[in-house]
């Protein structure tokens, strides 16, 4: 009962972190007031509005259910607390069948007083937040906290739309226009990837693991054993589930380790922060180097031992997990390269739940041939042989991470502005690792004996990658590559004349130009680490009709949210309650997608009058071109209609 509860809870507070959402979803809309604050004793009133079929759950709610709203004071100056937070009339009370137990919220509209005793009525400082929790009948928010600030006499309340408080540099242009937005709607062809992503993107990486010749050999041993151990055929088969079930709960909770060991918000920092992204590429070198053979990456083997002693005095279920565990230690060598670039890579997404949700992808495609096996054992007769085709598989493997872990340091060599990975080098790089894999295969390379089909088509394949790599030294865009690649402004030598360029990496500086001229502004939220930018950049943007809009229509304005270059002079902000000081160029355009528009995913692209008020709804990741092309002519319209 308690572990389904458990899982109850967990899968529906943390669920909306496995999208990587396009648009910040507020299904609440909370205030702050503070009444009688000239009295010794006053009250704080949070009125919460929330959404057709959205609720917030009310105070001091049983343990196991939805969090409890509660209230957290982070400075308390001249004013003393006088008893609990209290939930105001209107609360619903009813058994919720989903956590079992009776639960109070409140529908459309609720309140929460907090009395106090204020001590100094002119010189009082109250901030902190309230925290809270939403859910509808599909799903539930995360706990979010509301930042709440009280000083003096002179009440200022910090709402989720404060702007900036002692810089005066940010004007008209910076005003919200998310009013403006949710009038035309949603935000057009969100295309993010999904948990459901993110498992099969897991599922492949294990299903890579199971043919290396630390785990395919293991299979039909393991198999046998069960089976042979038990004289009741229908308990070896269970055993073999069993056995398989406890390969995905180890491998699930590495992932859910890894996210507790960052944190959500170190994950979603990962993809541009430089120290990450230069220990990703060591730690894929390292991978790939050990794939093709240089070394071998094993774990202590007194480790596997003791493990293996434990299984055998042990007995039940804890025997079953224990060889489990077992199976992981020892195939480490080649399982955990894969492992590796896994975790590097559904971290970076930003989701929270990414490398629990790759761990279960790659563990079900690991302890799956257990169980088909055990229930089917005559197919092992069938199954391919250990042999050379498994040394082969790592050397593809090893090229693959060692392709890869040159994106990552790339990210940093950008984000940073050092300029040692321009686009050329890029490509250079991964041209000659497609050439080394194509006569590795075709057996030019390592002469051995004469390779067959498969090897001779992923040779022939890799050969082609690398012809296909090689007009982009000179321009060309490589569409199928691009999304890996340094951006083309990189280029040294670019004879390919279909680009469109940026007039502008500056906000303000973009919108007075574009005033000048009388022409509408395109405004590019993106970023360095970006992936689905640069795909964007080289299968949307270089299309004939859609570039010649741009460069004739439109005053194109690039904001890179994870640019580190430092401002000159830092400036420091109040968002949600809380002050923080913007120190890069990242950190500015980062904030003004937040405040102005209400929005914090890359790509996202919004068209702006001279005024900086939107021309039409906002559009992120979608490579189809007819939707880009309506996305861009109906601004115009819109443009020249208020001219």
């Amino acid at each position: 009962m308690y572990l389904k509860r458990l899982i109850l809870i967990l899968f529906a507070t943390t669920l909306p972190f496995v999208c990587t959402l396009a648009q910040i979803k507020e299904p609440v809309k909370l205030t702050a007031s503070i009444k009688d604050s000239s009295a010794d004793n006053a009250e704080l009133l949070f009125t919460a509005v929330t959404q057709d079929g959205w609720h917030i759950y009310s105070t001091n709610l049983p343990s196991g259910g939805p969090s409890s709203t509660t209230i957290q004071l982070d400075t308390l100056i001249g004013a003393e607390l006088v008893g609990q937070l209290t939930p105001g009339k209107g609360e619903t009370e009813e058994f919720d069948t989903v956590f079992e137990m009776q639960l109070r919220y409140f529908d459309k509209k609720g309140t929460f007083f907090q009395k106090i005793r204020i001590t100094d009525p002119l010189n009082y400082k109250i901030t902190g937040s309230l925290n809270y929790s939403a859910c509808n009948d599909q799903s539930c928010l995360p706990p979010t906290d509301y930042m709440f600030a009280f000083y003096g006499t002179n009440i200022k309340v910090a709402t989720p739309d404060t702007q900036l408080e002692d810089n005066n540099s940010f004007g008209q242009l910076w005003e919200p226009v998310t009013d403006q937005l949710r009038e035309y709607g949603t935000i057009t062809h969100t295309k993010d990837h999904s948990w459901i992503y993110i498992i099969i993107m897991g599922f492949i990486g294990g299903l890579l693991a199971l043919f290396t010749p630390c785990v395919w050999p293991i299979i039909p041993m393991t198999v046998s054993f069960f089976l042979k151990r038990n004289s009741n055929k229908r308990k070896g088969i269970k055993d073999a589930m069993i056995y398989g079930a406890s390969i995905v709960v180890i491998y699930v909770t590495l992932g859910m380790l890894v996210t507790l060991l960052f944190g959500a918000s170190a994950l979603n920092a990962l993809s541009t922060n430089a120290i990450f992204n230069i220990f990703f590429f060591l730690l894929l070198m390292v991978f790939g180097l050990s794939f093709l053979g240089f070394f071998e990456i094993t774990l202590p083997s007194g480790w596997s031992t003791k493990i293996d002693n434990k299984a055998e005095k042990s007995s039940g279920l804890m025997s079953i997990f224990l060889m489990a565990f077992t199976l992981a230690l020892v195939s480490f060598s080649c399982t955990g390269p894969i492992i590796g670039f896994l975790l590097v890579e559904v971290s970076t997404m930003g989701s929270y739940l990414g490398p629990a949700l790759g761990m279960l992808g790659f563990a079900l495609a690991l302890a799956l041939p257990f169980t088909l096996f055990a229930l089917f054992p005559t197919w092992l007769n069938s199954a391919p042989k250990s042999g050379g085709w498994m040394t082969d598989l790592k050397v593809f493997l090893g090229v693959i991470e060692i392709a890869f872990a040159f994106k990552f340091l790339s990210v940093a060599d950008l984000a940073y502005g050092w300029g040692i990975l321009d686009r050329e080098i890029f490509l250079i790089i991964w041209i000659l690792l497609a050439l080394f894999l194509g006569l590795y295969m075709l057996g030019i390379v390592k002469r051995n004996k004469k390779p067959g089909i498969i090897k001779i088509l992923t040779g022939i394949a890799s050969l082609a990658v690398a012809a296909y790599m090689v007009p982009g030294l000179w321009g060309a865009p490589c569409k199928a590559v691009s999304a890996f690649a340094p951006p083309m402004y990189t280029q040294t030598w670019n004879i390919y004349d279909n680009e469109v360029h940026a007039k502008y990496n500056h906000y303000e500086k973009g919108m007075e130009f574009a005033q000048l001229r009388g022409k509408p502004v395109l405004l590019d939220f993106t970023g360095y680490g970006c992936v689905n930018c640069r795909k964007m950049e080289a299968a949307v943007w270089t299309d004939p009709q859609v570039s010649k809009i741009i460069n004739n229509h439109y005053v194109l304005v690039t904001l890179f949210v994870d640019d580190k270059s430092p401002l000159e002079n830092p400036i420091k902000v109040v968002e949600n309650g809380t002050e923080r000081t913007l120190k890069t160029v990242g950190d500015k355009w980062s904030y003004l997608q937040r405040v102005k528009f209400g929005a914090n995913a890359q790509p996202f692209y919004v068209l702006l009058d001279n005024n900086g008020n939107p021309l039409g709804e906002p559009y992120s990741f979608d490579q189809n071109i007819d939707n880009y092309i309506q996305f861009l002519t109906k601004g115009l319209e819109k443009y020249k209609n208020r001219q």
